[in-house]
């Protein structure tokens, strides 16, 4: 049985895709002899109590007193991940992400001899600059012994940094099936947002921030409604656009059809996917800051429902454009209202486009899918 040492800042309760991808894959892969480095925060004895790995916490913080200030969480990841890794029979350490994790593994596993494993997510890679953060990060990924790859968009700027190709796999992010799929009771989910009996529901999911796009959706708001399309929109996610989308629902005139709902519980999201017609995040490209994937679009795939993604980044991997939804241009609401209308409009073509869109989410993005490619690395 392969067992891994992984070193990962963002792991549950911490909410986000990437913290769902590595509680996901590595109880698939091994059980307690898999062992996982990660931060303590809020709320994390309850995970660490039923989870199927060995999960070790450690501070994290940032320390502004300190030069670097990341200089204790360096320490801490690397005192904690060296004694493990000297202890214990690993059949590989694997990192979350290049900087911290990554450099960290890449030292533990050349002090050790173990082979190593760096996560790339694609927005990491665009977004530190040249300085010598982005040199670390580019040291890390440059001499790992495999990168894994997001998307194709994470691969292609990997190559361009200088990572040989034959070292990167792709492996798609996963979704539970078993947790987000059609079928869910959602009618009062509906009713409690002023849904109609003839009315349509627009879902978003993600942080509240500008990248994201929501605020591209609420400005196509007026013109489905002059289409005469009698539509609510639901967008689920906190951060710090918060203030800013609210204020341009007003602006737009359509504060009352703009419900920001923040957190729901994990019991509740499928239920929305399940209860929208339509899910949406037309993300786009700010100053290097883009979507590397997007799991949302495939948590609303596995639940039937089409998909409008932006065109920048590595959405392309998650949303088949014109087959299990479309990529539009994040930048121009026109797109962004004409692919919203093409799918509120002809509720038999979303069917067929959520249809296809769910048979993908099964056969290519289940986590039982993503977690044999990951084992399958240490065979190669």
């Amino acid at each position: 049985m392969s067992r891994y040492l992984v070193l990962t800042e963002l792991f549950l309760p911490t909410k986000g895709g990437t913290a769902v991808w590595f509680a996901e894959v590595y109880q698939r892969l091994s059980g307690k002899e898999t062992h996982i480095v990660t931060a303590n925060v809020p709320n994390a004895a309850a995970v660490d109590a039923i989870h199927s790995n060995t999960i070790h916490r450690i501070p994290m913080r940032r320390v502004t007193w300190l030069r670097p200030e990341s200089l204790g969480m360096y320490a801490n990841l690397l005192i904690k991940s060296l004694w493990l890794a000297l202890t214990h029979r690993f059949t590989a350490i694997h990192a979350g992400r290049a900087l911290p994790e990554g450099i960290t593994a890449w030292l533990v596993a050349r002090l050790t001899l173990h082979q190593v494993v760096i996560y790339a997510h694609g927005e990491e890679l665009t977004t530190w600059g040249h300085g010598g953060k982005y040199k670390a990060m580019r040291f890390a990924l440059r001499h790992a012994d495999q990168v894994i790859a997001n998307s194709e968009y994470t691969r292609d700027v990997l190559i361009k940094m200088g990572v040989n190709p034959t070292r990167i796999a792709l492996i798609y992010p996963g979704v539970d099936v078993t947790r987000f799929h059609p079928g869910l009771a959602f009618a009062e989910l509906r009713q409690s947002v002023g849904v109609t009996d003839v009315g349509k529901l627009i879902l978003s999911v993600g942080r509240l921030s500008r990248r994201k796009g929501f605020d591209q959706v609420i400005q196509a708001l007026p013109a489905l409604i002059h289409a005469g399309l009698d539509i609510q929109y639901v967008l689920i996610g906190i951060g710090e656009d918060y203030d800013y989308l609210y204020d341009l629902a007003r602006k737009y005139g359509v504060a009352d059809r703009v419900h920001l709902l923040g957190h729901v519980s994990d019991n509740d999201l499928p239920r929305w996917y399940n209860a929208c017609d339509v899910f949406i995040m037309p993300n786009r490209e700010i100053n290097g800051d883009t979507e590397g994937f997007g799991m949302v679009f495939i948590e609303a795939a596995a639940c039937g429902k089409p998909a409008i993604a932006g065109q920048a980044g590595g959405t392309g991997a998650a949303v088949l454009d014109g087959i299990t939804g479309f990529r539009v241009d994040g930048t121009d609401p026109a797109a962004v209202t004409f692919a919203l209308q093409r799918i509120l409009e002809n509720a038999q073509y979303a069917q067929q486009i959520g249809n296809r869109a769910l048979t993908r989410a099964i056969q290519q993005f289940d986590w039982i899918v993503v977690a044999e490619k990951t084992q399958q690395l240490q065979m190669k």
